[in-house]
């Protein structure tokens, strides 16, 4: 069984590193061994690459040692952006329920067998997010979260990030960050003149507060390659 304690037994390491995946691997697999739930919040900038690389380590320790619960789940919904004026400056930090996303790690971080905590995803495809979509399951020891605000003292972020049992802040080049971003628009949907407009606009304001937050992450990891 997996005991839940609360962040009390964090360690600040605040290393600034150049590494590889494999090390990166090689922590979280430490963490998914210490007999406690253990939650990793990956933050970064729009375009960081924090997806892809909680994908990549919950390839590698296995679904029963890793679930990936990306923040992007808590995404406002756009007609509820609309309504508000904020749909084109959708995933700045107003638009995303913030006590939702908290109140979810506490639930992790608290949770015990036979409990089954159903998770929302981000659907690209839609740009909507989807309730109930990810089985978070009690004997699970390492649950990984992913998004740009996990380091934010603004709102309820601050609860959200107690919840967490270490941090890491993804600095890539900004160059491939912002290239990478306007290759992601592209992809769902924009052509690339409104590609440039909002991945140099409105993410990249969005980008510059994200930055300001690195200093409060346990280390800050630039990868040793990028892609």
């Amino acid at each position: 069984m997996i005991s839940n304690t609360t962040g009390e037994h964090r360690i600040k390491t605040m290393t600034k590193t150049t590494t590889s995946l494999e090390a990166l691997i090689g922590r979280a697999t430490e963490l998914a061994c210490t007999g406690r739930r253990e939650i990793l919040g990956i933050a970064g900038a729009p375009g960081a690459g924090k997806s892809t690389l909680a994908a990549q380590l919950v390839a590698a320790l296995g679904t029963d040692r890793a679930v990936l619960v990306p923040m992007d789940g808590f995404h406002l919904a756009n007609a509820l952006l609309i309504e508000r004026g904020l749909r084109q400056v959708k995933g700045s930090i107003e638009t995303f329920d913030d006590a939702g996303y908290a109140t979810l790690l506490e639930r992790i971080r608290n949770q015990q067998p036979p409990e089954t905590i159903y998770a929302p995803h981000f659907d690209r495809s839609l740009e909507e997010p989807i309730a109930g979509a990810i089985p978070v399951y009690a004997h699970t020891p390492l649950v990984i979260t992913e998004g740009n605000y996990l380091l934010s003292d603004e709102g309820q972020w601050p609860r959200a990030r107690t919840a967490l049992s270490e941090t890491w802040y993804l600095e890539p080049h900004e160059d491939t960050r912002r290239q990478r971003l306007i290759r992601r628009h592209m992809a769902h949907g924009k052509n690339e003149h409104e590609a440039r407009h909002w991945a140099l606009g409105s993410d990249e304001r969005n980008a510059k507060m994200i930055h300001g937050t690195a200093g409060k992450a346990d280390r800050t990891i630039r990868m040793a390659s990028t892609s």
